[in-house]
């Protein structure tokens, strides 16, 4: 078997390895999401989240509320608009600023999803880190055998109601 160099290097490659972690979460969060039959990848719930907690916000704002860049930000809020999830309409203070808000669509997908989709995922992340203690390296360790072991999508046993048609 090969080594696992990211994991064995310890602190030196901390970065590559929270970065596998995120990774791992993320596809498997999406394995939820299509199972759900929801139309949205996982990355694009953070902006929808921060939308609906804050109402309208900027694509500056939607940056730093995510934490990413703006041409990131900018780059997922197209596809969120495609989608019909968003709105981009002028500030009525000032013209210049252009404020992102949800559609009736975008709002029903995350009601929804506060019911069904987030407590599964919450719930499946909260189990395969419930028995963590110690360093953070050995908790990083664990996370990933537990990801391994069991995937967030056989985690959960938070259910809701049936999937949300997204098609239009």
């Amino acid at each position: 078997m090969v080594e696992d160099v990211v994991r064995t290097l310890g602190f030196l490659c901390l970065a590559s390895r929270l970065r596998r972690i995120g990774e791992r979460l993320q596809a498997d969060t999406q394995q939820v999401i299509d199972e759900a039959g929801v139309g949205i990848q996982a990355g694009q719930y953070p902006f929808l989240a921060a939308i609906d907690r804050a109402g309208p916000l900027t694509i500056g704002e939607l940056a730093q509320a995510v934490g990413i860049t703006q041409p990131g930000a900018t780059r997922t809020i197209g596809q969120l608009l495609e989608l019909g999830f968003v709105d981009i309409q002028p500030a009525p203070d000032d013209q210049r600023r252009r404020l992102v808000s949800l559609t009736d669509k975008g709002q029903e997908l995350v009601d929804h999803s506060k019911a069904t989709i987030w407590p599964r995922v919450a719930a499946a992340v909260a189990d395969l880190c419930g028995d963590l203690d110690g360093p953070i390296l050995e908790q990083l360790a664990a996370i990933e055998d537990g990801l391994a072991a069991l995937p967030l999508i056989r985690r959960s046993t938070v259910t809701g109601p049936p999937a949300l048609s997204t098609a239009q």
